[in-house]
C-alpha cells in the first residue's frame, strides 16, 4: 500500500534532520556553538507548533459545541463521559504496571551505582503545580477567552458542555442557526488545518536536528540500555492497547491503525501530542466516528489518557531507584503505583507534565528529585515515545467508546483510506456525523 504523501515527508524530513544535527553537532566547535545552531532550528518547529496551538481552541469549542447540540440531553453527555473514564482509568493502570512490570524484568538502572546527589541539587520544575486542590479549582474556566488563548482543553471543554447543551435546549431559529454557524466553523477550521499540516515536515526537520545538533547520536549508544528498555516497555503496551481495541472493535481495529499511521509519526518526531491533534481528529472521521462523540473524548482524553506518559513515571522512577542501589519492595512499587495513578490525573496543562509527576513522587519515597538528571540527556528520545504512544491510546479509546454509542458509520472506501488525506478536510467533514 502506498503510504500517505505527507507522511512520506514527515519521514524524509526526520532522517534529514539526523543527517544534517549530526553534521552540525561533529563541525561546532564547542557545546555553546551547538546549542547557538540548535537555536536556529528551533525557530522551524516554534513556528508549526504555534500554528498548531493557533487552531486547536476554535476547533476543539466549534466542534464540541455543535456535537453536544446534537446529543439532546445531558444523560448522553453523562453516558458517554462515564464510559470514555472508565477506559481512561483502566488503560492508565495497565499502562503504569507495566512500567512496573519491565522495569523490574530489564533493570535498565541495575549496576550504573551512580553516587547519591547532593541535597542541594534541584531541577527546577514547579512541582507545586501538582495539587489535587489547584487542579480541581482549574478545570472551571473563568475567562472563556483567557481559556483559549492558553490553550486550556479541559476549561474550554467545561464551557463547551454548558453551551452546547442549552443550545440543544434551545429549538426557536436564531438557535438553529448558531448551530450551523459552529458546523460551518468545524468545516472552515479543518480546512486550515490542511494548510497548516503542508507545514509539518518543516517543523519535524527542525525538531529532529535541533536535537541531533545539541546532544549528539552518541547520546543514543550511552543510554542505550534505557532506551531499549523503555520501547519494549511501550511495545508491550501497545500489544494490550490493540488487544483491548479489539476485543471491542473486531477486525476493524487494524483499520484505525492504517489510518492513524501519520498522526503518529508526526507526534512521534515533534514529541508534541498537540501537533497530532488536528490530524488525528481528521483521521477518526474517516474511520467513522461521528463528529460528536470525536469532539467530545478525544479532548477528555488528551487530559486524562495519556498512556505513554503513565508507563514513563513508573519505569523511570524504578530506574531512577536501581541507580542509586536503593532496593524498593513490591509492597511500597505497588504504593507508588497507586500514588501515581491519582496524582496523574492532574498533569494537564502542567509544563514538562511527566518529569513533574515523576519529581514529585521521588521524594515520597526516598528517592532523590535530582535523579531525574540523569535522563534529561535523553529526555526528548523519550518523549518521542510517550508521545506517539498518547496518539495511539487516544484513537483506540475514541474508537471504543463510539462504537459503545453505535456511533461509527459506515464511510466510502475511498475516503477509508488513508491516502485520500489530501482530500480537503471540509469536504470530509460533510461525512455522516448523526
Amino acid at each position: 500500500m502506498k503510504m500517505n504523501r505527507l507522511t512520506s515527508w514527515i519521514g524524509i524530513a526526520m532522517v534529514l534532520g539526523i543527517i544534517v544535527g549530526y553534521i552540525c553537532n561533529t563541525q561546532a566547535g564547542s557545546p555553546e556553538a551547538a546549542k547557538e545552531i540548535a537555536g536556529y532550528f528551533s525557530i522551524l518547529t516554534d513556528i508549526f507548533l504555534r500554528l498548531i496551538k493557533m487552531i486547536i481552541a476554535p476547533l476543539i469549542l466549534a466542534t464540541l459545541v455543535s456535537g453536544l447540540a446534537g446529543m439532546g440531553d445531558s444523560k448522553t453527555v453523562g453516558r458517554i463521559g462515564a464510559r470514555a473514564l472508565g477506559w481512561f482509568v483502566g488503560a492508565s493502570f495497565c499502562s503504569l504496571l507495566l512500567g512496573l512490570v519491565f522495569a523490574n524484568l530489564l533493570q535498565p538502572g541495575a549496576g550504573l551505582s551512580v553516587p547519591l546527589p547532593e541535597s542541594g541539587a534541584a531541577l527546577n520544575l514547579k512541582t507545586s503545580a501538582l495539587n489535587l486542590k489547584d487542579f480541581i479549582t482549574h478545570v472551571f474556566p473563568k475567562n472563556i477567552v483567557e481559556a483559549m488563548a492558553a490553550n486550556e482543553i479541559l476549561q474550554i471543554l467545561v464551557f463547551a458542555v454548558f453551551f452546547g447543551l442549552a443550545l440543544g435546549h434551545l429549538h426557536n431559529q436564531a438557535a438553529r442557526s448558531l448551530v450551523n454557524t459552529m458546523e460551518e466553523i468545524v468545516h472552515v477550521m479543518l480546512k486550515v488545518t490542511d494548510y497548516v499540516m503542508r507545514f509539518a515536515p518543516v517543523g519535524v526537520f527542525g525538531a529532529v536536528a535541533g536535537v541531533i545538533t545539541t546532544q549528539g547520536v552518541g547520546m543514543l549508544l550511552v543510554f542505550g540500555k534505557l532506551l531499549f528498555g523503555f520501547c519494549v516497555a511501550l511495545g508491550a503496551l501497545w500489544l494490550v492497547l490493540i488487544a483491548a481495541g479489539y476485543f471491542v472493535l473486531g477486525k476493524e481495529v487494524f483499520r484505525l491503525l492504517k489510518l492513524v499511521r501519520g498522526p503518529m509519526l508526526l507526534g512521534f518526531s515533534t514529541a508534541s501530542s498537540e501537533s497530532a491533534y488536528p490530524k488525528l481528529m481528521e483521521q477518526l472521521e474517516k474511520f467513522g466516528v461521528r463528529s460528536r462523540v470525536t469532539g467530545f473524548v478525544l479532548p477528555l482524553g488528551y487530559s486524562f489518557n495519556l498512556d505513554g506518559s503513565m508507563i514513563y513515571t513508573t519505569f523511570a522512577t524504578l530506574f531512577i531507584a536501581q541507580a542509586y542501589g536503593i532496593e524498593m519492595s513490591l509492597t511500597t512499587q505497588f504504593t507508588m503505583l497507586l500514588v501515581l495513578m491519582v496524582s496523574s490525573k492532574g498533569i494537564a496543562g502542567v509544563p514538562r507534565a511527566s518529569l513533574v509527576v515523576v519529581a514529585a513522587v521521588l521524594p515520597m519515597f526516598g528517592l532523590p528529585e535530582a535523579g531525574l538528571l540523569l535522563v534529561l540527556g535523553i529526555e526528548h528520545f523519550l518523549d518521542m515515545g510517550r508521545t506517539v504512544t498518547n496518539v495511539l491510546g487516544n484513537a483506540i479509546a475514541t474508537a471504543v467508546v463510539a462504537k459503545w454509542e453505535n456511533a461509527i458509520d459506515p464511510v466510502d472506501p475511498a475516503l477509508a483510506d488513508e491516502d485520500a488525506a489530501l482530500t480537503p478536510a471540509s469536504e470530509l467533514a460533510l461525512a455522516p456525523t448523526a
